[in-house]
């Protein structure tokens, strides 16, 4: 429940719905989408093209896969750390590939970096499932790589290769590989049609995979995975998310039988308040539903019955138990990292809007009628918040305004460049950098951190790494909602 520090729901809701709808004002939305996808470059690893703009990052990991006799270089590191975890990067390609689906068009000269961020990706999930009835799944011991603080250029910690296969199943990560690849041959449709292809026809072997060996890699890689990517929800999400990816990238009939047999058994409608690299659930019932309001898919009725009440539960005044919002707006959820929570949801929260828009649809939440204005309103609040609207008066995106996080819990960027410092610097030689009162030597540019507690107190400080560590899949979401607003400023 809410304590004091608190703004009531009343007078939140009482000022969302002084906002206007259709005027976005007092931020450079372009400025800010550009910053957020040159995020992604410094989150890179291998073998960096000619055109990388980060010129602070180097080559890194160039051996990956080796030890398994597989080519796995490239990919995106997830975090502060050097790890390639496959579940988070695949969940961040495919909120990218959406952003871009129903965002592309607002996103300007920005839209082919956003291209370039998801084909990164996507050439790196296909190295990962070129195997068939395996999927290569994590590259990197992540206890030996948080034992150390150094840059990914220097990197000398154990780099284990971890993979799923039939003996050994991991159905949540193969069905989000899937849902990746398939929202990827959406985005080079056109652009690319050669490589859309081989995108979808790899994401339906996948899904045919997860889906004949069913099993939570939670379970078959346990030591590997747990604590840091652990499958909490289980797997029955991830189903129904890559054969509604699938659907929706190949019109395929079978996986439209796949989505309504299987609705309640894998359980559509749980924890609709949820929504990120763990928990689908969300983004299902809200992906799914753009075709029944467009009056093309009356058989998929319930998932738009379960979007309506997500969006209930979000809203401010009639949200559910477990989402709050601090005295100075911000949407807050139990666990770490929120701004993950905040960018993912209201991703959802502005793509509905325009699904209804288009409908002519409002959303009815008991005697209250949300309109698409209302739910834009509650996510713009949210993404003015991240920018510097907010009791610390700080953008919480690295490079964004004035005023930004300068310790972010981040190794190779508090860890001196190569470029500054040739000579190697090992495992423990980064220590000192980390414990160091000083900003970050190396911008990560467009870097959105996990961002201030429930009181809007938010410590610059590398230790606390749930408030100041950016992670991909807090700035996949933001390049649509980025993309949306700049259109409308």
């Amino acid at each position: 429940m809410a304590g004091n520090s608190f703004m009531t729901p009343a007078i939140m809701l009482a000022v969302l719905l002084l906002i206007s709808p259709e005027i976005y004002a007092g931020h450079d939305y372009r400025d800010a989408l550009r910053k957020s996808i040159l995020f992604f470059e410094g989150q890179r690893s291998g073998k960096l093209p000619p055109d990388q703009r980060l010129k602070w990052r180097r080559d890194s990991a160039l051996r990956d896969g080796s030890s398994a006799g597989v080519d796995l270089t490239g990919g995106y590191y997830d975090a502060g750390d050097n790890v390639k975890f496959g579940f988070p990067m695949a969940f961040t390609t495919t909120m990218m590939s959406w952003s871009v689906i129903d965002f592309g068009k607002t996103m300007g000269p920005e839209l082919e970096n956003a291209v370039k961020a998801i084909k990164w990706g996507t050439d790196y999930l296909m190295k990962a499932t070129q195997i068939s009835g395996v999927v290569f799944v994590q590259v990197g011991d992540a206890y030996s790589d948080h034992n150390c603080w150094e840059r990914p250029e220097d990197m000398d910690t154990l780099r284990t290769v971890y993979k799923i296969d039939k003996d050994h199943p991991g159905s949540e990560v193969a069905g989000e590989t899937a849902a990746a690849l398939a929202a990827a041959s959406i985005v080079f449709e056109k652009r690319d049609p050669a490589y859309s292809k081989m995108l979808l026809d790899r994401a339906a072997r996948v899904f045919a995979f997860a889906q004949k060996y069913r099993g939570a890699y939670s379970d078959s890689l346990y030591q590997a995975v747990c604590p840091f990517y652990c499958d909490f929800n289980g797997y029955e999400d991830e189903l129904l998310w890559g054969a509604a990816w699938l659907h929706k990238a190949s019109k395929k009939r079978v996986y439209r039988e796949f989505i309504v047999k299987n609705q309640v058994i894998l359980r559509a409608g749980d924890t609709i308040h949820e929504f990120g690299w763990d928990n689908k659930h969300a983004g299902i019932n809200v992906l799914i539903s753009k075709m029944v309001l467009m009056g093309k898919a009356d058989y998929f009725q319930s998932f738009t019955q379960n979007a309506d009440e997500f969006i209930c539960s979000l809203l401010p005044g009639i949200s559910h138990p477990q989402v709050q919002y601090s005295q100075g707006g911000l949407l807050v959820k139990s666990g770490g990292s929120n701004m993950q929570h905040v960018t993912s949801l209201s991703f959802l929260l502005l793509t509905y809007s325009n699904y209804l828009s288009h409908a002519k649809k409002v959303v009815q939440c008991g005697d209250f009628t949300a309109s698409p204005a209302l739910l834009r309103q509650t996510a713009k609040r949210q993404v003015d918040y991240i920018l510097g609207d907010n009791p610390m008066k700080m953008s919480y995106m690295v490079g964004y305004g004035p005023k930004f996080p300068q310790m972010i819990h981040h190794r190779g960027s508090s860890v001196p460049s190569v470029v500054d410092h040739p000579g190697r610097i090992g495992c423990k030689d980064g220590s000192p950098y980390f414990l160091s009162p000083n900003p970050n030597p190396n911008l990560l540019i467009g870097a959105v951190v996990g961002g201030p507690n429930v009181t809007d107190d938010f410590p610059d400080s590398r230790p606390y790494f749930q408030l100041t560590e950016p992670t991909t899949y807090i700035n996949a979401p933001l390049l649509g909602l980025l993309g949306y607003f700049s259109a409308r400023s």
